[in-house]
């Protein structure tokens, strides 16, 4: 063989063994492209059940228990004022002095006319007596004693007029002096001293008692119908409020009116909690949020918040089979309990739920379940919207530990 041969055998065999190759190279290519990727990773775990109790959210305002526009009963002068503004009052404490002289000279004029009726009836007493006897020995006529008497039951009518009228100028020196009809807050004065002031028309000040104090607002009509068929939210059901600048409810008290007629116009009906102030602290007319218990306690089940799902209309938990299929299950939604959610229906509470990796699940996909735990919900309520015109209870508490 000569040497010139050489580079075509050489070049044919490069020729032959390259396209054997490639098939190699795409052959191994197809079986890279044909491995299917592994199962994503998700946690799993058992539902929370605990003890819980729903509240019903409203939103109302604060009244005083009683408010009395303070009037005087006597026409005066205003001499004196005992009191300062924004001062807490008993009842029966004093407040003003109106001018007395008039009121005193009136009573002395009345006690003067009561002191000359009671001689005229002692005089006619005695003529009475003087004709009885001259009647018995026949020196007087029937007609003459039937006169005296008549005379002393006048007499009798004139003294109880005059006594009335003492008492009557009594009181009205009584109404000189302006008392508290209530404890309570006092406002600032409205008349000044020297000014005159009208009996029964001129308002002097204000009172509004503070301890207790009424907490009023008002719910819708289906609530109502709820709270009757289960016998809930009656007088003494427990309430608690928080104002508007608190994060919790922090001010107990309890149902003590419900009004008995639903207003026609706007579906609701009125109702009034009263809460104990001994500080004084709520006002009347401050605005505040109030949770009325909605339920008894009742065994829930809970997940977080971000394992449900929105499809559409519907609610949806992803649970685990016992093959690692991700199981899709149309859910019942309760109110908030901290980050958790408590599910009235639709899972068990042996289903293993996607609590983290919801976003990786698909219905009908293989996973691989890595458990977890759901944490405790703090006994703490949720903030949400005002549930005046919802029949459904808008937060809820946890009234017993979990139950894993």
């Amino acid at each position: 063989m000569e040497g010139g041969h050489l580079p075509d055998i050489w070049f044919m065999k490069s020729w032959i063994l390259a396209p054997i190759a490639a098939l190699s190279l795409v052959a191994c290519s197809g079986e890279a492209q044909d491995a299917a990727p592994p199962p994503p990773s998700v946690t799993v775990s058992q539902p929370l059940v605990q003890q819980v109790r729903d509240w019903d959210d409203y939103v109302g305002r604060f009244e005083a228990v009683q408010s009395v526009e303070v009037r005087p009963r006597a026409t005066g002068y205003l001499q004196q004022v005992h009191f300062t503004d924004g001062q807490f009052v008993r009842a029966g404490q004093p407040l003003f002095t109106i001018d007395a002289r008039p009121s005193r000279a009136a009573l002395e004029q009345a006690r003067a006319q009561l002191a000359r009726a009671e001689a005229m009836l002692a005089n006619a007493r005695t003529e009475l007596a003087r004709s009885e006897t001259l009647a018995a020995s026949q020196a007087a006529s029937q007609e003459e004693v039937e006169q005296r008497r008549a005379a002393v039951r006048a007499g009798v009518a004139e003294v109880n007029a005059a006594r009335a009228n003492v008492e009557a100028q009594q009181l009205q020196v009584g109404f000189t002096t302006v008392r508290a009809p209530i404890s309570g807050r006092v406002s600032e004065r409205l008349v000044d001293v020297g000014n005159s002031v009208i009996a029964d028309q001129t308002i002097l000040t204000r009172i509004v008692s503070v301890d207790p104090i009424h907490f009023s607002f008002e719910g819708s009509e289906a609530l109502l119908l709820k709270y009757q068929r289960e016998g809930l939210a009656g007088p003494g059901a427990e309430v608690r409020v928080k104002l508007q600048d608190e994060a919790s409810y922090v001010h107990p008290g309890r149902i003590d009116y419900i009004d008995p007629v639903v207003d026609p116009g706007a579906g609701t009906v009125r109702g009034r909690a009263v809460l104990p102030n001994p500080n004084s602290f709520l006002k009347p007319g401050m605005v505040g949020r109030m949770q009325l218990a909605g339920t008894d306690a009742y065994q829930a089940l809970l997940v977080p918040d971000s394992a449900v799902v929105t499809d559409a209309a519907r609610r949806l938990v992803f649970v685990v089979d016992g093959e690692g299929t991700v199981v899709a299950k149309a859910v019942e939604l309760g109110p908030l309990v901290g980050d958790l959610r408590v599910i009235r229906s639709g899972i068990a509470a042996k289903d293993q739920v996607i609590i983290s990796g919801v976003q990786r699940a698909q219905p009908g996909q293989k996973v691989q379940p890595q458990k977890g735990a759901i944490k405790p919900a703090a006994a703490v309520d949720a903030a949400s919207a005002p549930a005046t015109r919802a029949p459904r209870a808008s937060s809820a508490e946890i009234v017993a530990p979990a139950q894993n």
